[in-house]
């Protein structure tokens, strides 16, 4: 595997579903040491998430679990709980969106683990936070998508509520995760200093949705849904063309709006004193919008993509995933990987930055409990090495023999 920026960090993955997976997939993307534990019955539930299915396991679960090893343990019996407690003391990082409290319920919370590694970063997803009338609640996307207000601006005017298509408040949460603990790393290796990093879907996606928050906050006005408008830049959203496509068309500065007028023939809005500013478009968005609307309506979309594109102004297509696989940004930037895995050859999604000198790479999704032996070798190997034992003595700190290691019970 290609050396990551992030090459030597260890993390203990005790995560399931999305959020928590995802923030440590991109963990792992770019080089860390990613070790996930998984409980009985299948391991993580994601796993059996579907249809659709690569073989017996979700699409979805393929997706946010590549580069990680996993093991799975008994955390109530005397052996797997002793191999847990040594993961704790390797990793520098452990990270848990399991059920609020389960942890810690477990005797595995953060102060129940800082004593037995003072560096340790502790981060805790959850829907709500860790504290707070909330903390206790589960959380969903749908759900914290309407509590955060994505709901309230998301959509159409005057139409029923729509969610965010992908579930966006596990992902921002998951992100959010991947920066706190960052920041909390670099503080621990120059302080030595662990601590308790708490991110929640809720909080994430109030932190993401401050473009709309501030309409509120300015004029005490709730943002509402514009489509695929932008509230405070116009013109700019989806325009039908002759061919029954849709064409994003975007103008933000005055150079940019006067090239598109021109590009479309619309000269007396260019020279409109009113239009100078995108403010003044703004306050007349209905009428800008609808002379841009009749214009594009004349010709097919490529014709308006190629000539848009020509003149400098922001314009693309609606991309469904048939045409985003063959597109050929998506191809020369990688945004899509294809990478052999136990099911076969899958597509996933490629990574989504690039290093010039650490660049990472991809591996496979694993089974759950492939990697249980191999973990645990690796302890008993060292403390044998540390004992001066032979290699195959038994480490006395976890003790039982691997064959009462191979389920964990974190629900």
């Amino acid at each position: 595997m290609s050396r990551g920026a992030l090459d030597g960090l260890k993390i203990l993955d005790c995560t399931q579903i999305l959020a928590g997976p995802f923030c440590t997939m991109l963990l792992g993307d770019m080089g860390a040491n990613v070790v996930k534990i998984e409980k009985p019955s299948g391991g993580d539930d994601t796993r059996r998430m579907g249809p659709p299915f690569v073989g017996e396991t979700a699409a979805a679960f393929l997706m946010v679990n590549r580069n990680k090893r996993s093991v799975v343990l008994d955390l109530k019996s005397e052996g797997g709980r002793a191999v847990f407690l040594r993961l704790v003391e390797w990793a520098d990082v452990l990270v848990e969106n399991l059920r609020p409290g389960a942890m810690s319920r477990l005797g595995l919370g953060y102060e129940d683990l800082r004593e037995r590694n003072t560096k340790l970063v502790y981060c805790t997803i959850s829907g709500f936070g860790a504290t707070g009338p909330y903390r206790e609640r589960l959380g969903f996307d749908l759900v914290t998508q309407g509590m955060s207000g994505h709901m309230s601006f998301t959509g159409h005017p005057d139409a029923p509520p729509v969610k965010v298509s992908v579930p966006i408040t596990d992902l921002n949460a998951g992100m959010f995760a991947v920066y706190g603990i960052l920041g909390a790393y670099v503080h621990a290796a120059r302080t030595g200093e662990g601590q308790f990093v708490d991110t929640s879907q809720m909080s994430a996606s109030i932190a993401l949705s401050a473009s709309r928050a501030s309409e509120y906050f300015a004029n005490g006005v709730n943002p509402p849904p514009l489509g695929s408008g932008v509230a405070n830049v116009a013109p700019s959203r989806a325009f039908r063309a002759s061919d029954g496509r849709y064409v994003n068309v975007s103008a933000t500065d005055e150079p940019t709006w006067q090239r598109l007028c021109a590009a479309l023939g619309l000269g007396d809005l260019a020279q409109d004193p009113g239009l100078q500013s995108n403010a003044g478009r703004v306050e007349r968005r209905v009428e800008v919008e609808a002379r841009i609307e009749a214009v594009l309506a004349a010709e097919a979309s490529e014709h308006w993509l190629t000539l848009l594109a020509a003149e400098l102004v922001p314009c693309g297509p609606y991309l469904s995933y048939n045409q985003i696989r063959i597109n050929e940004q998506v191809r020369e930037q990688r945004m899509l990987e294809q990478v052999d895995s136990h099911w076969g050859r899958v597509t996933v999604g490629g990574l989504p930055w690039r290093f010039s000198r650490t660049p990472g790479e991809i591996a496979t999704t694993p089974r759950p409990g492939e990697d249980t032996e191999s973990v645990v070798a690796q302890f008993r190997e060292a403390a044998s090495r540390r004992n001066g034992a032979a290699p195959d003595t038994p480490d006395p700190v976890d003790g039982a023999p691997l064959t009462g290691l191979q389920v964990v019970d974190l629900t």
